[in-house]
């Protein structure tokens, strides 16, 4: 008996409204419509899916990107099914305008966009919203060059005032943190515009910057006392955890043995030798 497997949450990243992971092998879909845009990435198998009554199939290394309202289905096009990752995007991510130029042409050979979607997904989780808000960003404008082949990406205008500008944002509000979308409306530009100004001015990406300050500040906790779990809340990582995976890609060590060590008066803390 053949098992069909899902996987569908909610992040909470502006511009996102549903992710989706699936394997199936004998479930096809029927003719529907989705009210936002569907980025499609397949990591086996291969689809064959109409779209509009053109006849279309995802596969390998490829992306695709459906547009809302414009009716489809969809079924393994192999025996041994496929698995995809699905990200529904909120309809104004982008102009409407360009829904025809997805029709015609739904799926794109680009492996530096397929790249970038994986990374969104892995950047899908509690705690990275940031991450993810900065690497969608990256991916719609790429998605609009493709789709629309007037497109070229505007000059970022006075690119350090707006880097300096998300940095004394970020500084201010690091432990609750702040979304590229309201930085945009403060600031005047959009998201994306931030995220490239930032990282050609200051060399690192917003999401970086925002979790190594986070990280100096949970280590100055852990150095006055406090306990990981209580450090990661006033620093303002998701939960322990999240604070347990970032500062041991940081440092080395998790915050547990930090603070031992720092409770040892900076004596190391090491594994007892075997017998």
């Amino acid at each position: 008996m053949t098992t069909e497997l899902v996987t569908a949450w909610r992040p909470t990243v502006p511009g996102v409204t549903e992710v989706f992971h699936a394997h199936f092998v004998d479930h096809a879909y029927p003719l529907h419509v989705h009210d936002a845009w569907t980025l499609l990435i397949v990591d086996d198998g291969a689809i064959r899916f109409d779209l509009d009554r053109h006849r279309r199939g995802a596969a390998g290394a490829s992306v695709t990107i459906l547009p809302p309202n414009v009716p489809h289905n969809g079924r393994a096009a192999t025996d041994r099914g496929f698995r995809k990752r699905v990200v529904y995007l909120e309809p104004d991510i982008l102009d409407t305008r360009l829904a025809g130029a997805a029709v015609d042409h739904p799926g794109f050979d680009d492996p530096l966009l397929r790249r970038r979607i994986h990374q969104l997904h892995e950047a899908l989780r509690p705690g990275d919203e940031l991450e993810a808000e900065s690497r969608l960003a990256l991916i719609r404008g790429r998605l609009q060059a493709h789709l629309d082949r007037h497109h070229a990406d505007p000059a970022v205008p006075l690119p350090r005032r707006l880097a300096d500008g998300l940095r004394e944002l970020l500084d201010a509000r690091t432990a609750e943190g702040i979304t590229l979308r309201e930085a945009g409306s403060l600031l005047g530009s959009h998201p994306g515009h931030l995220v490239r100004a930032f990282t050609s001015t200051f060399g690192l990406p917003p999401h970086r910057y925002l979790v190594s300050r986070r990280i100096e500040h949970a280590r100055r906790l852990l150095l006055s006392g406090a306990r990981p779990a209580e450090a990661a809340a006033l620093a303002g990582f998701h939960d322990q955890a999240h604070l347990h995976r970032h500062f041991r890609r940081h440092l080395g060590v998790t915050p547990g043995a930090y603070a031992a060590q720092a409770a040892q008066g900076g004596v190391p803390i090491t594994a007892p030798s075997a017998p």
